[in-house]
């Protein structure tokens, strides 16, 4: 049997299992319906000598863009058409290890079974990329369906700047404490395309979190569950606004001075 490229490595194994437990999350809570969203991990920390002579088990394969920042980087990727609550029994079964190469436009797998990344390794990648430019240490992507949020984009109004992420802030003050950054939109673009990346990397200037229209959300952090941190207090915001919608009343939500405070008090 081949060896896996987690034996004897029990940090990057430790960065796996975390993807593979958010995963489940992702599942229980119903945001990755069939093969839906998708989670990126730069593991290049972890990567010693021995995994750097590995040769490639792919083709090499172009990434659609030019990131200049990740050459030489390691990522691992839910593979494409692979299912959350698969990957999150199976991670290296249902993921791939990647290598960028020196043009910073193409990658190869390298472990440990030949499965395609993700469709939207573009998006995820371009992110990472934003995230080495910009020095904050962030190493972890995440793209899923949140049924509330996704719902809360089909109203135009709440696509203008920062309405849903002042709505969202007022429903409970955690939301404003564990997401300080708030939510950046993209209007509805074609999934996987280059343009989709663009736009993402645009708002992530200013955001951690970013819902694509009609789509899902994005988040990155430090780490993966951290990611998935800001996208669970997020929906629990929005389920709080919606409840309320459905018991027949508009909610009051915290004012703009409550929330003043709690930013002082938490220096956000």
């Amino acid at each position: 049997m081949k060896k896996s490229i987690l034996e004897g490595r029990q940090t990057l194994k430790e960065a796996i299992d975390q993807v593979a437990e958010v995963a489940g999350y992702l599942w229980q809570k119903g945001w990755a319906e069939r093969n839906g969203g998708n989670i990126t991990i730069n593991i290049t920390e972890h990567i010693d000598t021995e995994i750097e002579a590995l040769p490639a088990i792919s083709p090499v394969y172009p990434i659609g863009t030019t990131l200049p920042a990740l050459k030489g980087c390691y990522f691992f990727c839910k593979g494409t058409n692979r299912r959350m609550r698969d990957l999150a029994r199976w991670p290296m079964e249902n993921g791939a290890v990647i290598r960028i190469l020196d043009d910073c436009a193409s990658y190869e797998i390298v472990a440990d079974a030949p499965v395609k990344p993700t469709s939207e390794l573009a998006s995820h990648l371009a992110m990472h990329n934003q995230m080495i430019e910009s020095g904050n240490g962030y190493r972890a992507a995440i793209h899923t369906h949140p049924i509330d949020l996704i719902a809360m984009t089909h109203n135009p109004a709440f696509l203008e700047k920062d309405v849903l992420t002042n709505l969202l802030w007022s429903m409970i003050p955690e939301t404003r404490a564990f997401c300080p950054k708030g939510l950046g939109i993209v209007p509805y673009k074609m999934p996987s395309s280059v343009e989709l990346a663009e736009a993402t990397i645009e708002q992530l200037h200013e955001y951690d979190v970013v819902m694509w229209e009609k789509h899902g959300v994005c988040a990155v952090g430090p780490d993966i569950m951290e990611a998935f941190d800001q996208v669970d207090v997020l929906s629990k915001a929005a389920q709080i606004y919606l409840t309320a919608k459905s018991m027949g009343f508009e909610p009051t939500g915290t004012t703009q001075e409550q929330m003043d405070e709690l930013k002082r008090a938490f220096n956000l």
